[in-house]
């Protein structure tokens, strides 16, 4: 359930992209300062939309900078860093170690368990400092594995479990913004694990594996009727978004919210097609 939450980049202008790559660029610093090397591997778009929220929305002296490192050592890159990058840096260990107990115990993937032991000093001290954070990732994972263990496709059930962590992830503090951007979240979370769904459904159908809208699939529904909730879904995540007062960035947001993470969708309707029906695997 990671690279959903992408901008149009067809749609940004030259400056704009430039803006967006200086905070991936910077949520990648941090998490190599942080967490080492190995860290900067797990990075992810959707806690880059994290760190342009939170930024615009609480306004933190924010560093930039212009470096070389590994992955682009020839050409110079912008960065920008600030306690948002730094606290997404933290939640994507989080994320990425409970994605990674879940892949080894749902299918024994060896890499999937390698990395749960490299990520588990990391992860217990980052728990520490984020106790909340992670008490929710734990619970969103563990009532998941209950429904795919009971085969229960209850998609409304499913998509709730991951927007109650979302909303967790980005309400940073105590405040009168606090439930406006829970709600954003949690719209946005149940959209992310809808798109997950179906993205992965044809595949999943095939195979024989869980996926909360066979049910839905097999009593007859279209990729117009999923498409239909989804846009139920983020069109709440917009109108808690459009109530927030952001400033900085926003165009960046807006593009992609509403239109980003539409690229996924019609990924799960193009790719099969372009296998002759074969699945469609989302990142």
């Amino acid at each position: 359930m990671f690279g959903y939450v992408i901008a149009n980049l067809e749609a940004l202008n030259e400056e704009q992209r430039a803006r967006y790559r200086s905070y991936y660029c910077g949520l990648c610093r941090s998490l190599t300062k942080n967490h080492g090397m190995l860290s900067s591997s797990i990075l992810s778009y959707d806690m880059v939309f994290l760190v342009l929220v939170l930024t615009s929305l609480y306004e933190p002296e924010t560093a930039e900078g212009q470096e070389r490192c590994t992955p682009h050592p020839v050409k110079p890159h912008i960065y920008r860093t600030n306690v948002f990058t730094d606290y997404a840096a933290d939640l994507s260990i989080l994320l990425t170690y409970h994605k990674a107990a879940d892949d080894w115990h749902d299918d024994r993937k060896v890499s999937a368990k390698a990395l749960v032991s490299a990520l588990k000093g990391p992860y217990e001290a980052t728990a520490q400092r984020y106790p909340r954070q992670a008490q929710a990732i734990e619970k969103s994972m563990r009532d998941l594995s209950k429904l795919e263990d009971m085969n229960v496709c209850d998609p409304d059930a499913a998509a709730k479990c991951f927007g109650a962590l979302m909303r967790e992830l980005f309400i940073y503090r105590e405040d009168n913004w606090q439930k406006t951007l829970g709600d954003m979240a949690d719209a946005l979370g149940q959209y992310i694990y809808i798109l997950d769904a179906f993205v992965d459904l044809k595949g999943d159908l095939k195979h024989g594996r869980y996926n909360p809208l066979s049910d839905m699939r097999r009593q007859g529904s279209t990729d117009d009727d999923i498409k239909d909730v989804l846009t139920m879904l983020i069109g709440v995540c917009a109108m808690n978004f459009e109530k927030l007062p952001l400033i900085e960035e926003v165009d960046i947001m807006r593009n992609i919210i509403y239109s980003g993470v539409w690229t996924k969708f019609q990924l799960g309707i193009d790719k099969p097609r372009q296998k002759g029906g074969g699945s469609a695997d989302g990142e």
